[in-house]
């Protein structure tokens, strides 16, 4: 678990703390609320859920450019010419289609 998996339940706990009281004392506007405060606390744990996994696939990433690095500046290479292909004819560059 990371800090937003702690905080969304954190947030989603006292969410529903707070619709649990809106409910006792009638108060449509705090029930409100505790409903809002809990589905924050839910997107939170999602958004940290995700991080998880970019975070873990930003290592794997490192980990395979450290052991074949001139792989990895090939594929950088040909991703970063790609790209250059389709900006300069996005940015009214050559018209021309093809590649050389």
């Amino acid at each position: 678990m990371n800090s937003d998996n702690l905080e969304g339940a954190a947030r989603g706990v006292a969410g529903k703390a707070q619709e649990v009281f809106g409910e006792v004392t009638g108060s449509g506007s705090q029930r409100a609320e505790g409903v809002a405060r809990q589905v924050a606390g839910q997107a939170q744990e999602v958004y940290g859920d995700v991080r998880k996994g970019a975070e873990a696939a930003a290592s794997q990433v490192g980990h395979v450019v450290k052991q074949q690095p001139a792989i990895a500046l090939l594929v950088a290479g040909v991703i970063g010419y790609a790209l250059g292909v389709l900006t300069a004819s996005s940015l009214g560059g050559h018209s021309r289609r093809h590649w050389w």
